[in-house]
């Protein structure tokens, strides 16, 4: 193996507990929705991002050195999307309106990490920073892959669980409104760090 992996784990799971799209869009949908309809879009998240980071192993990442005019794009498409997410997450001003609305799905999740910037940023770090020798094996991309895997898994958990918990404390319709705003503040903010870089 020439995977730094101690090294990786305390990366990986640095960049998945943190605040980030991601992250705050699970906080809110568990908060809107609860755990159970919120379960989708965890697992969306957790295996598009895990299928995104083998395929950037394997050599998707090239496309980008070789075409970087699809960055921009990705950029501009994903800070878009964020956006109208804000949106509904503002929107949803009571745990009622949250039941007749919906979570996002787990082919939603999973697909918004293909223009989630952050994401190709961790998955194009983790095989160029953790691979010591700079040749990538397959078992190299297990190790990568399944690190990751491994401490992302209660990392991005602990945001649904917490939204989750948070659902308690924000049953008035006013509590929620002030909470769902300051989400969707968040993804606004995140958006504008995104289009600065």
């Amino acid at each position: 193996m020439s995977v730094a992996f101690t090294a990786l784990l305390s990366y990986s799971f640095i960049n998945s507990v943190t605040p980030g799209p991601n992250n705050i869009m699970l906080a809110s949908s568990g908060v809107n929705f609860g755990f159970k309809r919120t379960i989708p879009h965890f697992l969306g998240v957790y295996l598009g991002f895990l299928f995104m980071l083998t395929i950037v192993c394997f050599g998707l990442g090239e496309i980008f050195t070789r075409f970087p005019q699809i960055q921009p794009i990705l950029k501009y498409a994903g800070s878009g999307y964020l956006l109208y997410l804000a949106w509904r997450i503002y929107k949803s001003s009571s745990i009622s309106d949250a039941k007749v609305g919906k979570p996002l799905t787990f082919f939603e999740a999973a697909l918004f990490q293909y223009i989630n910037p952050k994401a190709w940023i961790l998955a194009g770090t983790i095989p160029s920073a953790f691979v010591l020798d700079g040749q990538i094996s397959h078992l190299d991309i297990l190790y990568l892959v399944g690190g990751h895997a491994l401490v992302s898994l209660p990392a991005i958990l602990f945001w649904v669980i917490a939204g989750t918990q948070l659902r308690r404390l924000l049953s008035t319709p006013r509590t929620l409104m002030i909470f769902n705003s300051v989400m969707a503040l968040l993804l606004v903010a995140t958006v504008g760090m995104i289009l600065i870089n």
